[in-house]
């Protein structure tokens, strides 16, 4: 394991935060939160045609660039760090993962590769729990397919998505807790999909309700769980990169203004108070960051420790970052609790990430339960 990245992963982050710089200004975020699509389509497809991004992670087989999920780590702390708004999280860190994770489907890998299609993973339920016994939908044997019944919510992106990875149970199969992955069209006759209006405008997320869709089974329709698990895990590592180049930018908003902004004539900074709190905040985003990158190489390098390193790096990564966003608002003072001002910003996407997949004491609760204690 070695935390120094090579030139060309130096490189890879160069290219990213200069394309973020130019195309994600927060008057930019500010504008496409406002939408209902929530990203730029000319920018989605730059993306693609011009960085080749949705085909980071993806094999050259499949069209992609054959990288691993060390660069897509970078990229995401890149994109965590900017706020950029796209559904690159939900289609390539979630759907292409579980894609490549199952076999087969080749030509969505492929299509997700060239940016043609937005995939969105279709999980969790109302029942607000992450593991295989809340899911509650049904997959109904129908033909050469399936009819899908039930209903997802927290799906990031499904709105804008042309394709639903839904987790489904399928009657009759106990292999794997039943629990399986199915393909359908978003825009199929059954599917329904309407906005949620949730805290973080950035990122959005859609409830979709399935009244007898039709889908196809991705692998085996009674054994997908193990697929899933292992794609969360993944989506949780590179979850916690995001949050770390989410926390490292509040932490350079808030050293920034203390060292211009001055009472009683002289810089903020220089009071013991500001000074410890932003020393708090660096030892928070430097751990954190220590944790994301141990999780990338883990999924990079197919570590066993993975299921126990993922939730890890989610549960200490998340709160850190939320821990940094509220800080920097502190350090701010009154222009800090301002909605015009960028720190809200984080400080939602923060609230929004800590929560997303498990909050830290369920992801402490999955470790707890890998170690057998």
């Amino acid at each position: 394991m070695n935390f120094a990245f090579s030139d060309e992963q130096e490189e890879l982050r160069r290219t990213i935060r200069r394309f973020c710089e130019q195309r994600s200004p927060s008057t930019e975020v500010r504008r496409l939160m406002e939408t209902t699509e929530g990203h730029d389509e000319a920018v989605w497809k730059q993306m693609a045609q011009e960085l080749g991004l949705q085909g980071l992670a993806t094999s050259e087989q499949h069209g992609g660039q054959g990288f691993g999920f060390i660069e897509l780590g970078i990229v995401m702390e890149e994109f965590g760090r900017a706020l950029l708004c796209a559904p690159f999280f939900s289609t390539v860190c979630l759907a292409a993962s579980a894609l490549a994770n199952a076999g087969g489907a080749d030509e969505i890998l492929q299509a997700i590769a060239a940016g043609e299609r937005i995939v969105a993973l279709a999980h969790a339920e109302a029942n607000g729990r992450w593991d295989a016994a809340g899911i509650t939908a049904t997959a109904t044997p129908d033909g050469d397919g399936f009819r899908l019944d039930g209903e997802k919510t927290y799906v990031i992106d499904g709105l804008v998505a042309d394709t639903l990875i839904v987790a489904a149970r399928a009657p009759g199969s106990a292999a794997d807790q039943g629990v399986g992955l199915f393909l359908v069209a978003a825009d199929a006759d059954g599917v329904s999909r309407e906005p949620l209006n949730t805290m973080d405008l950035t990122r959005k997320q859609a409830r979709v309700t399935l009244a007898g869709a039709r889908a196809r089974a991705l692998g085996d329709p009674g054994a997908g769980w193990a697929v899933l698990e292992k794609t969360l895990q993944q989506g949780a590592v590179m979850l916690a990169a995001e949050c770390v180049g989410g926390a490292q930018r509040c932490l350079d908003m808030a050293v920034e203004y203390a060292k211009t902004r001055e009472q009683f004539g002289r810089p903020i900074g220089q009071f013991q108070a500001i000074k410890h709190k932003c020393a708090d905040m660096l030892l928070q985003v430097e751990s954190a960051r220590t944790a994301a990158y141990y999780a990338m190489w883990a999924a990079a390098t197919g570590d066993e420790e993975l299921p126990i390193v993922a939730s890890l790096a989610k549960a200490y990564a998340t709160e850190a970052y939320f821990s940094v966003a509220s800080e920097n608002i502190q350090v701010h003072g009154g222009i800090g609790f301002t909605w015009e001002h960028d720190a809200h910003l984080y400080y939602k996407r923060a609230k929004s990430s800590e929560l997303l997949f498990g909050d830290p004491t369920y992801h402490r609760g999955l470790i707890a339960d890998r170690l057998g204690i």
